[in-house]
């Protein structure tokens, strides 16, 4: 058997394989709402046989929305309207899992399609956005966001308790915390993003101490037996990435010590101007670097599009489980390509019994 293809146990959860389904905004809800878009989406990714399906970035708040149009767990209406998600994700065979976040500096931004920027001041669409301090991101997400006062800290760090309360009572069995790219989380950690001189800025410690309290305060409220992990961004690639892998370790370990249970490696997308190398599964060595580094189970993603790329990842040790996005967006039934690919004996059965019928009987014929 491959290793892709071997079941992963987690605590009380058993996925039927090492194949993740990225978290992918949508950005087709209303007022946090999921709708017939995100059933039909999250059920086609379930039924292609990935072993977790984590549903798209969602906020905590309404200030926490990256858009307009992402999906929210602040209210019972939102939970409610994840239920039906849940259940066909789980009838699929799939393990349901969600991403919560805030966007901090980079909320209240246009969907990508109408400007990937911040939207226009005065238009009602938008929301004052706040962060560790006043830094705006630059470029087109310029608005400067409200500096966090320590009241606006805890009642985030509520709101996250609160949705992770919420996404627990939809059904969910895997967290993940979005501590990367760019938002809330990863502004406290980034010196770019955080100028503060009281115990949430200044030192790595101190920067890091929003991300260690808040998974102390979500591992209460997550049940003991489910998964909690993190998205967390090690590396920036601004000529100082020794420095921030050693530090993104340390405060990993903080976590892993607060009930951290895994680890999906990434990348910062705290400043505009990154060299980011983009290539094929670029990312693997550092995700190895910090699996050897914190003693936790991680995953990455970035352009892992081939099955022998990421049997090599999983071969290798650099990983535990492989995140995929686009691979699985332009093929749902790429487990079923990728079983073909590695041998798997009777690949249909990758997919839901209907379908794997109708190819096992037309392969022996």
């Amino acid at each position: 058997m491959p290793h892709l293809f071997e079941p992963y146990t987690l605590k009380g959860v058993t996925l039927r394989n090492r194949i993740v389904v990225s978290p992918m905004c949508q950005y087709s809800a209303e007022e946090g709402v999921p709708n017939d878009w995100h059933q039909a989406h999250y059920t086609a990714l379930a039924r292609g046989g990935a072993g977790l399906v984590v549903v798209e970035a969602t906020g905590v708040s309404p200030e926490g929305r990256i858009t307009p149009g992402c999906t929210g767990l602040w209210n019972d209406t939102q939970k409610d309207a994840f239920k039906p998600v849940v259940a066909a994700i789980k009838a699929a065979g799939a393990v349901p899992g969600i991403q919560i976040g805030h966007a901090g500096r980079k909320a209240s931004a246009n969907r990508p399609w109408e400007g990937d920027d911040h939207i226009a001041e005065g238009d009602p669409r938008g929301w004052q956005t706040i962060a560790p301090s006043a830094v705006a991101f630059g470029g087109g997400l310029s608005k400067t966001p409200k500096e966090m006062t320590l009241e606006d800290i805890a009642r985030v760090q509520a709101d996250f308790v609160a949705a992770a309360e919420r996404a627990r009572e939809a059904g969910f069995e895997w967290l993940m915390l979005h501590f990367a790219h760019g938002y809330l989380a990863q502004n406290f950690f980034s010196k770019y993003s955080n100028q503060r001189t009281d115990a949430y800025g200044g030192s790595a410690g101190n920067r890091g101490r929003f991300l260690v309290e808040t998974v102390r305060a979500v591992r209460k409220a997550w049940p003991a037996h489910l998964p909690l992990s993190a998205r967390f961004s090690v590396i920036e690639f601004d000529g100082d990435d020794e420095t921030m892998q050693q530090e993104a370790a340390e405060l990993a370990r903080a976590m892993k010590a607060e009930g951290l249970d895994f680890f999906d490696v990434s990348v910062g997308f705290n400043t505009p101007t990154a060299k980011i190398p983009w290539g094929p599964g670029f990312m693997g060595e550092t995700a190895g670097r910090m699996r050897r580094e914190t003693g936790l189970p991680t995953a990455t993603s970035w352009y892992v599009g081939t099955p022998q790329m990421a049997e090599a990842m999983l071969e290798k040790g650099q990983v535990d489980l492989v995140m995929m996005g686009r691979p699985l967006l332009e093929n749902p039934h790429w487990p079923f390509f990728a079983a073909k690919q590695l041998g798997v004996e009777k690949p249909s059965w990758t997919l839901p019994a209907p379908y794997a019928h109708w190819l096992e009987r037309y392969r022996a014929a």
